[in-house]
């Protein structure tokens, strides 16, 4: 199961998920957005709104629990601005898709892995885990409450053959970056490819490899992290982020 499988990420994943010889079923929002996946693909695909409880339980109805790997790739970058002025409906919007959509998901999708002694969970969080921007504080915290709710399940369930990572990714080009990037352009009354430049000497100093990054160089991380290569990797979150965090990962 890939949620979020219609963005950049998803797609990519979807693709080398199907080269490895698994069975795929994607879902993200809008069934129309998932159409392009079922011409490509042949896959199957199910719309659904996980933002609400009742929106994860009317999809699990039509989906089912019988998967054995779940990579939840949904979100969105949310709102943005001072962290004390944020509204009610920001932080509600970001918390609800970006961490209780996780936390929904896992509680019909892990106990059926449990039961049948293997399984594998990528959640996709973010740089901003461990480098936070203050203009993105409803993003910082739901994602980090991700990988926290993502730790507390691996050190609760991983000798049960459940093996739960997270992937950590920095500016990668998809839909949701190219939206900010065409934001800053207009902003700054420049080109696209000036507001990444300018993008990434003002906002990420620390992304040595002064580029985006590619969707072809995060979907085999979760491939990896989904397969009997990384038998022994759980509950971990594993940057892929071009340098983008000044700390050292420990």
């Amino acid at each position: 199961m890939v949620t979020g499988g219609s963005g950049g990420m998803g797609i990519e994943t979807i693709k080398r998920f199907i080269e490895a010889g698994v069975t795929v079923t994607a879902t993200d929002l809008k069934d129309e957005d998932l159409e392009p996946l079922r011409k490509e693909f042949g896959i199957e695909c199910i719309a659904g709104d996980l933002s609400s409880k009742s929106g994860v339980d009317d999809f699990i109805a039509k989906a089912g629990t019988d998967f054995d790997i779940w990579v939840h790739a949904a979100g969105v970058t949310g709102d943005k601005g001072d962290p004390l002025t944020m509204s009610e409906e920001a932080w509600e919007d970001a918390l609800n898709i970006d961490f209780m959509s996780g936390v929904r998901m896992a509680r019909h999708l892990c106990p059926p892995m449990i039961d049948r002694g293997w399984g594998r969970v990528v959640f996709v969080t973010s740089e901003n885990v461990a480098q936070p921007y203050p203009e993105e504080t409803v993003y910082n915290s739901a994602k980090s409450a991700l990988l926290s709710h993502a730790k507390s399940i691996a050190m609760a369930h991983s000798d049960k053959g459940l093996l739960v990572n997270c992937i950590a990714p920095a500016f990668i080009e998809t839909p949701m970056t190219d939206g900010m990037m065409e934001k800053r352009k207009e902003e700054k009354g420049c080109s696209f490819d000036e507001a990444v430049e300018s993008f990434l000497e003002e906002e990420r100093p620390y992304l040595v490899m002064k580029r985006r990054g590619k969707v072809e160089e995060v979907a085999p991380v979760i491939v990896f992290l989904c397969s009997e290569l990384s038998s022994f990797v759980t509950g971990s979150n594993w940057r892929i982020d071009g340098g983008a965090v000044g700390s050292i990962n420990v």
